[in-house]
């Protein structure tokens, strides 16, 4: 007799756990920045609030980014080059994480779960990994973002799962509390061992 899977859904984010960005130390390099310069200039939260929550499109926030920056690049075009430049890097996939979440999608719903921009979905779709889910939930499109609760819910109820039915993976501990708070079961994210023993459980119920 099989025994029931542990929980009906696994709620994923996507960088950090499913994809990993490069650093952009040449890049700033090659432009006249200092090291670091682009992450604090693009992810400060007067830049990244608005633009993971559709306040403004990614292309506003990227053009917002190059205003932030012309000075430290010593020119407007230069900033902009830079920012297309960093535009322009493709994150590394994880492989391993891919093949756990297609294992776990064959029995259970999978849902990406994203505090991103309104670039993410041809982002994923450039990687191949727009199929890899039932759903994705880009915060920029639900006007809400991470660890705000009402994106859980969203979540939970795109694939059709109650919340403490629902496996949540984050990278982010304030998420990964915010997961717990709404009643899922939460992994703090580090590894790919770490997805893989949580998931033992509903892989080890299934058929063999």
């Amino acid at each position: 007799m099989t025994a029931a899977p542990p929980f009906d859904a696994v709620l994923c984010d996507i960088d950090g756990v499913l994809r990993h960005w490069p650093a952009a130390d040449a890049l700033e390099s090659a432009h006249g920045l200092p090291t670091g310069a682009l992450a604090a200039a693009a992810f400060a939260p007067a830049r990244l609030g608005p633009a993971i929550t559709g306040a403004v499109t990614d292309e506003e926030w990227r053009a917002a980014v190059a205003v932030d920056l012309a000075a430290a690049c010593g020119s407007a075009d230069r900033a902009r080059a830079a920012v297309a430049a960093w535009s322009a890097l493709l994150p590394r996939v994880d492989q391993d994480v891919v093949a756990l979440l297609g294992r776990a999608r064959a029995l259970v719903s999978v849902a990406l779960v994203s505090n991103a921009t309104t670039r993410l979905e041809w982002d994923l779709d450039r990687q191949g990994l727009a199929d890899l889910a039932d759903a994705v939930v880009n915060t920029a499109r639900i006007g809400v973002a991470k660890p705000d609760p009402r994106v859980y819910a969203v979540a939970a109820a795109r694939v059709g799962a109650a919340p403490h039915r629902c496996l949540f993976v984050d990278d982010t501990p304030a998420n990964v509390t915010a997961a717990r708070e709404a009643g899922m079961t939460a992994l703090h994210y580090r590894r790919p061992g770490d997805l893989r023993h949580a998931l033992a459980a509903l892989l080890d119920a299934s058929p063999s």
